[in-house]
């Protein structure tokens, strides 16, 4: 049987995902340095809120709290050994969302990166990667996830690890990586590698994309790098709601539900059918993409000049995919995750 994310884009032919996890958490009160996942365990109403605000709003599709639910990041609130239990959790109350919705809504086990740069670049071993994201998967497979989503990915080392952890785990995935390095990956990955990797993998997501990065304009020139490839794969697009401000001691998304109306539009002329938002992006970003979705005509994809218009521009002058060489790989440190 096809999976459930595949049924529906098959009915309904364009989703809406959700929007931000952090930013929507932080707004609860959770502090900065915390782990979002204990909130599981010790709020489990306000992550049934987190759910239900996207749900409301519109969504097709809600990622669950789960994205730093493996060993290794984990093991930074001395809970490494709870992967499996705060995995399944998070999807428990999913599931309890959805069930209630009164239509059809998809929980995503949201999976992110583990934090640790592998082998040979790094020290995380193949094998290790593996198991973590297999820990994670089957969690959220056990707490009722109808898919697993992967996100917020740099690396190609470790999109493969996960890919084999899923394999495992026996659940059907969506792969999102982050184009925030003058339209690469930290780890120099352009939207024809990710596309060129997706194509090798003996067990390939059913959708893939990007997430996260800098501004939707950014996001949106990545997507039309994948559909440049001839990919027959869904495509995702979630992408920030604007450009990170600082003020007053708290970080803020300048993208108005207004624009992020025009993203999602844009998103879906530019061959995206997986259409969400990152950080920043709240119940109110997402109702007005609800909106424009359902009510605004389909039309040609627009060019650069055009996303540029409608969003902003670009943060760099290149997608990465004419030819220049990689930026500078960089080292990862502390807890960095979708907000």
């Amino acid at each position: 049987m096809p999976d459930l994310l595949t049924l529906m884009l098959a009915q309904k032919g364009t989703l809406l995902a959700d929007g931000a996890t952090g930013t929507n958490l932080f707004n609860m009160g959770l502090m900065s340095g915390d782990a979002p996942e204990m909130w599981n365990e010790e709020h489990p109403e306000k992550i049934a809120a987190l759910y239900k605000g996207a749900v409301d709003a519109g969504s097709d599709i809600f990622l669950t709290n789960s994205f730093g639910a493996n060993a290794s990041r984990l093991k930074l609130h001395d809970a490494g050994h709870r992967a499996f239990e705060l995995s399944k959790i998070a999807a428990e109350i999913g599931r309890e969302v959805a069930d209630a919705a009164g239509s059809t809504v998809i929980v995503a086990g949201s999976v992110g990166p583990t934090g640790e740069i592998m082998e040979p670049v790094g020290t995380l071993k193949h094998a290790d990667a593996v198991e973590m994201f297999h820990e994670t998967a089957a969690g959220l497979k056990a707490g009722g996830a109808d898919i697993a989503w992967l996100e917020t990915i740099s690396a190609a080392e470790e999109f493969r690890a996960a890919a084999e952890g899923f394999a495992l785990a026996d659940m059907a995935w969506v792969g999102t990586m982050s184009f925030d390095t003058a339209g690469r990956t930290m780890m120099g990955v352009t939207s024809k590698d990710m596309a060129a990797l997706v194509a090798s993998l003996p067990n390939p997501p059913v959708a893939f994309g990007a997430n996260c990065g800098t501004g939707a304009s950014d996001l949106l020139r990545t997507v039309q790098g994948f559909v440049a490839t001839g990919t027959e794969i869904p495509i995702v697009a979630k992408g920030n709601a604007g450009i990170p401000k600082y003020h007053d001691g708290h970080i803020h998304y300048d993208g108005t539900p207004e624009l992020m109306a025009d993203y999602a539009a844009l998103a879906r002329d530019s061959g995206a059918t997986i259409i969400g938002g990152c950080c920043g992006t709240m119940p109110d970003h997402l109702r007005l993409m609800r909106e424009a979705l359902d009510t605004r005509p389909r039309q040609s994809a627009p060019t650069l000049d055009a996303i540029v218009s409608a969003l902003g521009p670009f943060s760099s002058d290149s997608d990465g995919t004419d030819g220049g060489g990689p930026p500078a790989r960089r080292k990862r440190g502390g807890r960095s995750r979708a907000a």
